[in-house]
């Protein structure tokens, strides 16, 4: 992806969720990450 296609998508996501929602889903993004990383760690079931 260029810079370009990245700023545009931004831009998009700034205008459908608005700038005080900005924050909350990047939060839920990255709680989401966090989660996955830690599963991904774990010893697997039996």
């Amino acid at each position: 992806m260029s810079a370009i296609e990245i700023i545009l998508i931004g831009v998009v996501i700034l205008l459908i969720f608005g700038g005080k929602k900005i924050p909350e889903l990047m939060r839920g993004i990255g709680r989401s990450v966090k989660e996955f990383k830690d599963g991904k760690n774990e010893p697997p079931v039996k």
